[in-house]
């Protein structure tokens, strides 16, 4: 009975091989294709990465550099568009070099400047076209984009993304400034009691803050004003 069963398991070993070998012949060619197709994709991405990705981020921040003097003295037109001596622009950089890291700061630097042409519509645009997680980049870009609405007269939207800059930094050095626009935005706007509440977190979660040494003032006016 004992020799019956092994010879039936032995002979069930046996025939699942043999299927395994008959799936195996049968599907040679998918299989080999499979794995031969991933083998490409995989040298296909390194490829890419290292012959084009990384050469192409290196000339997108070689071009870069130019713009970010110009933007640092303050000539926005020259940093935006570019000058006559070979740097092309910000603007031409985030187009030419889309899906790299530099090709999305120009978005950041393109909409800071179109900010201070006086180009509101435009740098609303550039800045919500800039994508990041930075604690510091990110929150500064939704600021500003807070401003240029405010600069639009679009204050409910000013107010409501200089919050979120603000929550969104949540740290001593950003969180304050914007808090303080989106209150003067709000006491602008007649809301008094959320300008009180802005204000009011300044000096409760950020009173290291050079803002919060003087917010009482600004709280007092609110309240008087509410009145």
């Amino acid at each position: 009975m004992a020799e019956q069963k092994k010879a039936n398991e032995a002979l069930n070993v046996e025939e699942a091989l043999t299927q395994s070998e008959a799936f195996l012949v049968k599907n040679k060619k998918a299989i080999i294709g499979a794995v031969v197709a991933v083998i490409i994709i995989v040298a296909g991405i390194v490829m890419y990465k290292n012959l084009y990705a990384e050469p192409r981020e290196e000339k997108a921040q070689a071009a870069l550099f130019k713009g970010q003097e110009y933007f640092e003295a303050d000539l926005y037109e020259q940093a935006l568009n570019g000058d006559s001596i070979g740097f092309v622009g910000f603007a031409k950089i985030a187009n030419e070099y889309s899906g790299t890291k530099a090709a999305n700061l120009a978005k950041a630097y393109m909409g800071i400047c179109y900010a201070h042409l006086g180009q509101y519509e435009a740098a609303v645009k550039a800045l919500d076209s800039f994508s990041g997680k930075d604690q510091m980049i990110a929150p500064a870009m939704k600021g500003a984009m807070g401003n240029c609405y405010a600069q639009l007269g679009q204050l409910d939207k000013a107010a409501s993304m200089l919050m979120s800059a603000a929550d969104e930094a949540d740290n001593n050095s950003l969180s304050p400034i914007y808090l303080q626009q989106a209150g003067e935005i709000l006491v602008k706007q007649g809301k008094y009691d959320d300008a009180i509440k802005a204000y009011t977190k300044i000096k409760d979660k950020y009173f290291r803050s050079y803002q919060a040494m003087d917010i009482d003032k600004y709280i007092e006016q609110a309240k008087l004003l509410k009145k």
